[in-house]
């Protein structure tokens, strides 16, 4: 009976972290990879590979252990999230902050293995994991914040291989913003109706009749970046090869969105794992070949 109640309570807490459902970790790790095979030149440091990895991994699951906290009476409202652990009743809220404390030192413990100028830059990605999730009370662009927050790992990952940032990385870091503004947008047409009801503000709710006007421009907007970064370190034909590949799913995604169909639209949103994906494919094809 003990061990029932040990095992469910442990499954309620991997399922509040998000661990069920990996395309988060994916879509936030694929980023810090480009990142990282850039400032190595295609070969990072094992240690900086490790622990930037499982930091992507951990601060995602603490960003959705808070997320879930600070929508607790919001989540109940919304058909998609209203089984949610917190929602449900299945997890304390007081449970769920000890949680985010817990996982917040497990990737702080980790960083203390890298320079100073990294450990420096974790404090600044803790408060904007911490602070994302209130952000939708107050404006219209949370889609925006979330890319600032989880985007950091970056700076930070150009910062861990190379104890500086170089110009590229804020290059990357404006591009990785944009893209998570744009899927994030195509996540959040999912509970439009809901977050209308509820007073939840997204840029979902901001964009209007234009929102898929103003994702393709997104789109273009980033691949124009990707290209910028491919210029900026010289890079060859498979890195423009990804870039083009990308930019055929972009196409995809707005196929996708075209009528706003809730299920269609989600289904975008996780096609941006296979964006990301082929653009790392370019850049390690890139640095492999050289």
């Amino acid at each position: 009976m003990a061990t029932s109640i040990i095992m469910d309570r442990i499954k309620q807490y991997w399922l509040l972290a998000r661990f069920d459902r990996p395309i988060g970790i994916f879509i936030l790790l694929w980023p810090a990879l480009w990142a990282l095979w850039i400032a190595s030149d295609g070969r990072p440091d094992l240690l900086v590979l490790v622990v930037i990895c499982l930091g992507v991994v951990l601060m995602r699951a603490a960003g959705c252990v808070i997320n879930d906290y600070a929508d607790r009476d919001f989540d109940t409202h919304v058909e998609r999230t209203k089984q949610r652990p917190i929602a449900a009743d299945k997890v304390k809220p007081g449970e769920a902050l000890i949680l985010f404390i817990i996982l917040c030192l497990c990737a702080f413990s980790l960083v203390l293995l890298l320079n100073a100028y990294t450990i420096m830059l974790s404090f600044v990605a803790a408060f904007l994991a911490a602070s994302y999730p209130f952000m939708k009370r107050y404006t219209h662009l949370p889609q925006a914040y979330l890319g600032i927050a989880f985007g950091w790992a970056v700076p930070m990952s150009f910062s861990a291989q190379l104890n500086h940032i170089p110009d590229v990385a804020w290059v990357m870091y404006l591009a990785v913003i944009l893209w998570a503004l744009v899927y994030d947008t195509m996540y959040a047409m999912v509970d439009k109706d809901d977050d209308l009801k509820i007073g939840v503000k997204s840029t979902a709710i901001l964009f209007g009749d234009k929102d898929r006007e103003i994702i393709g421009i997104l789109q273009a907007i980033i691949l124009g970046l990707l290209v910028s970064i491919g210029q900026m370190q010289q890079l060859s034909w498979p890195y423009y090869m990804g870039i083009f590949v990308a930019a055929i799913l972009s196409m995809y995604q707005q196929k996708l969105i075209s009528r706003r169909v809730k299920p269609l639209c989600f289904k975008a949103f996780l096609n941006n794992n296979w964006f990301g994906m082929v653009i790392f494919a370019g850049l390690a094809i890139d640095y492999l070949i050289r």
